[in-house]
């Protein structure tokens, strides 16, 4: 008998925890998994080196890892900004950092990172 398809939070959990192990191998720290603030989720809130990175995970079925870095859209990228904003008024001992938003896929070809995939200029 065959197991049932996975739902797409189940295929979510999975790409996520696929990009976090890549990340951690490059020496990056987890913080925050799946964190919600303001209307808005961010994936991944970690530490590299000096830098507090607010990344998007997507998953994608077909296609290439370039496919899921098109799909950040502006207002996503909003988004993610405002939540960001309110991770550091929760989080005050990072306010120091430099922010950065980094893009991940998780692709039949592999998982590709795009460091500061967005400037954040909504930002200011």
């Amino acid at each position: 008998m065959s197991e049932p398809p996975l739902s797409a939070y189940a295929k979510g959990v999975l790409g996520e925890a696929a990009a976090c192990d890549f990340l951690e191998r490059q020496s990056m720290r987890l913080l925050k998994r799946r964190y919600r603030a303001g209307g808005g989720e961010i994936d991944l809130i970690l530490l590299d080196g000096d830098a507090l990175v607010f990344a998007e995970v997507k998953l994608r079925k077909r296609g290439t890892t370039l496919d899921g870095q098109y799909a950040v859209t502006p207002c996503k990228r909003r988004r993610m900004i405002a939540t960001a904003r309110c991770f550091l008024g929760e989080n005050p001992q990072y306010a120091g950092h430099l922010i950065r938003f980094d893009v991940i896929t998780v692709a039949s070809d592999g998982v590709t990172h795009l460091p500061n995939a967005f400037e954040g200029a909504e930002w200011e």
